[in-house]
C-alpha cells in the first residue's frame, strides 16, 4: 500500500493551526472577560494558556500520526484505503460503482502542489470517498486510471 505525500503533515498542521486560532481567540475574550469583571477562580490567561499549550501539541502529533496510519492502493477493480489513529477504516470501494471523480485542492494544498481524490459511488451512506495528501499530478493519473476502468477506452 501506498503512503501519501509527505508534505500533507504540513498542510494538516496549517490548518489545525487555523482551527485552533479561533478558538484561541474566545479563549482570550474568556480570559479579558474574567479579568476585568473581577469574577473567577482562575488566574489570568488560564484558559488562554491551556488552548496554546493542548494546540501545540495537537498541531505537532496529530497530523504526524495520520501520516502514518494512512495508506491507500488502486488496484486493477478497487479502490482500497485503510486509515484512522485510534480506530482503523478499511474501505474497498469496487471501481464498478464510481459515478464520478473529481480532483480538488484547497488554497493551501495548492501552495504544496497537493491535491484530493474524490470518489462519488452509488448509494447514499459513505457515498463519497477522498484520498487526500496525493501530489496533484499523482491524483490525475488515478482518475485517468479509473475512468479509463469505468468506460472501458483508453485515455
Amino acid at each position: 500500500m501506498h503512503p501519501l505525500d509527505p508534505a500533507v503533515k504540513t498542510v494538516w498542521m496549517i490548518k489545525c493551526l487555523l482551527v485552533w486560532g479561533l478558538l484561541l481567540i474566545g479563549g482570550l475574550t474568556a480570559d479579558l472577560i474574567r479579568l476585568f469583571s473581577g469574577e473567577g477562580q482562575l488566574p489570568p490567561g488560564t484558559i488562554t494558556g491551556m488552548i496554546v499549550v493542548f494546540t501545540a501539541l495537537w498541531t505537532f502529533f496529530i497530523p504526524r500520526l495520520r501520516y502514518r496510519f494512512w495508506r491507500y492502493e488502486l488496484r486493477k477493480e478497487e479502490l482500497e484505503l485503510v486509515r484512522g489513529i485510534w480506530r482503523r477504516v478499511t474501505t474497498i470501494v469496487p471501481l464498478k460503482r464510481i459515478q464520478h471523480l473529481d480532483v480538488s485542492q484547497d488554497i493551501i494544498e495548492r501552495n504544496f502542489e497537493l491535491g484530493r481524490l474524490v470518489v462519488h459511488t452509488a448509494g447514499t451512506r459513505s457515498s463519497d470517498v477522498v484520498v487526500p495528501g496525493l501530489r496533484y499530478e499523482e491524483a490525475a493519473r488515478m482518475r485517468n486510471e479509473v475512468r479509463q476502468f469505468i468506460t472501458g477506452e483508453a485515455v
